[in-house]
């Protein structure tokens, strides 16, 4: 099968295609035929060398695929060869055939071809745990969500105001972007390279924000907590801005504050499983129903991965990049 991997660590120009034999499913797993792999900001953290792959993963790169099983391990559950599914991968998307976990697997929503559900599992797996599970978002609270117009910040835009009626602020760099974020729902969208924070203050006063999703770290740290409710929450889910932060423990520890994070690609299958059943229960049928939708920024032919990376090193994009592998994953689905 043709894949891609990398010829060291750096830009796009260390991707590189290969050929490597096809992936036997485990017990456990299901090989999937990929039609539309999506790339992500762990793909590009790869690449730059900055996020290995975990012990047991494929080396290869892509997070998410969507295409139609081609064989079935041992001790699979309630998937047949030929069905669409769209997953969560451990690694190796950015190739033909891609085997993955059963849990990890979804059906794709009603009304969306493989390209559109190959845009969803990183994201809304990533948004629901963290601001759902991680967070605990409850009815009618405060969310900030730092890059709205990333694929998790609009997915976690979407989930927060149709799960939870909650009020959402956003940062963008753009205009543009930020006003994607306020039609997605947010009350307030603002530059992150601005004073969000004091902006914020200014608008939710003593009260402060119940629950911060930042992607940043950094000296970002402290300000999210400045900001944060008592029992307020803030949920780091990467540190582009830097791994070390000072943080006033003691403020934390007077207002109650929980400071935590999360990655999703090392936890066990039988985790992710759980969190994809809170998906096909909770957010598939809004998806459906287009109440929640997905946001293509670009598909690409898988022969273009390269431009794909750059995009996203440009963070020129709003929503999601995706490579197609099969014209067919443009169609619509027999029977959607």
């Amino acid at each position: 099968m043709r894949v891609v991997e990398f010829n060291g660590a750096g830009g796009p120009e260390v991707l590189r295609f290969a050929d490597r034999p096809i992936p036997t499913p485990a017990p456990g797993e299901v090989l999937i035929r990929v039609a539309a792999a999506a790339v992500n900001r762990p793909d590009i953290q790869q690449r730059r060398g900055l996020y290995p792959a975990p012990p047991g993963a494929s080396d290869l790169p892509g997070l998410d695929v969507a295409g139609w099983i081609e064989a079935v391990g041992d001790e699979v559950l309630g998937l047949s060869i030929g069905q669409p599914v769209c997953a969560l991968a451990n690694g190796g998307g950015y190739a033909e055939f891609c085997a993955v976990p059963w849990q990890q697997c979804l059906p794709v929503p009603r009304g969306l071809n493989l390209v559109e559900a190959a845009s969803l599992p990183e994201v809304f797996f990533t948004a629901w745990n963290n601001i759902m599970v991680l967070g605990h978002l409850g009815h009618g609270e405060s969310l900030l969500i730092q890059g709205g117009t990333s694929g998790v910040g609009m997915a976690g835009i979407q989930i927060a105001r149709k799960l939870r009626d909650a009020v959402v602020y956003a940062t963008a760099g753009t205009e543009e972007k930020r006003q994607v974020c306020r039609d997605l729902g947010a009350s307030e969208a603002l530059d992150y390279r601005g004073d969000w924070d004091g902006i914020l203050r200014k608008r939710v006063g003593e009260r402060g924000i119940d629950l911060i999703l930042d992607a940043q770290a950094g000296p970002y740290t402290q300000r999210q907590l400045d900001l944060l409710a008592y029992d307020g929450r803030l949920v780091l889910i990467a540190s582009h801005l830097g791994a070390q932060a000072e943080v006033n423990l003691r403020q934390l520890v007077r207002r109650r504050q929980t400071l935590t994070g999360s990655t999703i690609r090392p936890q066990s299958a039988e985790r992710k499983g759980r969190l994809a059943d809170d998906l096909r229960r909770e957010v598939w049928p809004l998806i459906e129903a287009g109440e929640i939708a997905t946001h293509l920024h670009a598909v690409l032919p898988f022969s273009e991965v390269a431009e794909a990376h750059r995009i996203l090193d440009a963070n020129e994009q709003i929503g999601k990049v995706v490579l197609c592998l099969d014209e067919a994953a443009k169609r619509p689905l027999e029977g959607a």
